[in-house]
């Protein structure tokens, strides 16, 4: 995958469109989860309808969070840019996968965080309520809780995607891995601060990290309570 180090969302597109075909001709009971994926026109239009489908339980709010996800991806491109350097960072990371297809469509961690890049750029621009009411639908169906005003950057990688919790104002930074059941919260007696997590961050399963506090770039945090 070092040819996609550099990559565009336009090439990597080509290539998961590929890739789906070559799935679906290979097995024909992968047709009902890759097909979509051909019926989209580029990435962030498949990102758009993932996140659609996993978050929203009846069809309108699907539908509806189809929508903004669009929406957002056509204000501020760099949404998708941002989206593409995720899925190669999980390929690159991940000594199991061998495609781009694979975590796109089964990776529930990579689809939160997508999720998550919507709300946020909702929170930013002033439409909290819809940023929270997607927030709540992803915490729910994905069992990862991102808060709209957390700021997490690119190549971030959420490993096994179950029990993670990134709370208000948290910072993420870029090439972060987080692993299962990790939390990143303010403590309650200092909402103000939340914990600052440098580059390149490994937080194993099961760490906790409450309060007003910095990780720094490459650390490696073992599942204990800072």
């Amino acid at each position: 995958m070092a040819a996609f180090a550099t990559a565009s969302p336009a090439d990597l597109w080509l290539a998961i469109r590929r890739e789906a075909e070559a799935a679906v001709v290979a097995d024909r009971f992968l047709e009902a989860s890759a097909a979509f994926i051909l019926d989209q026109g580029d990435l962030g239009g498949a990102l758009a309808f993932l996140i659609g489908r996993r978050i929203g339980r009846a069809e309108a709010d699907r539908a509806q969070f189809m929508r903004t996800a669009r929406e957002a991806f056509a204000a501020e491109p760099a949404l998708v840019d941002a989206a593409a350097i995720d899925l190669i960072a999980i390929v690159r990371r991940d000594p199991a996968i061998t495609g781009l297809l694979q975590p796109l469509l089964n990776f529930k961690g990579y689809v939160a965080l997508q999720a998550w890049r919507v709300t946020n750029w909702l929170w930013r621009h002033d439409r909290p309520d819809l940023a929270l009411l997607m927030h709540s639908a992803a915490a729910d169906q994905l069992q990862i809780s991102i808060h709209p005003s957390a700021r997490i950057g690119t190549a971030v990688f959420l490993d096994h995607g179950t029990g993670i919790i990134i709370g208000a104002l948290a910072s993420v930074g870029d090439e972060v891995t987080i692993l299962q059941n990790v939390t990143i919260a303010r403590h309650q007696n200092d909402p103000r601060h939340a914990p600052r997590i440098g580059r390149g961050v490994l937080l194993s399963a099961g760490a906790t990290l409450i309060g007003n506090l910095s990780v720094g770039d490459f650390a490696k945090v073992a599942p204990a309570r800072w």
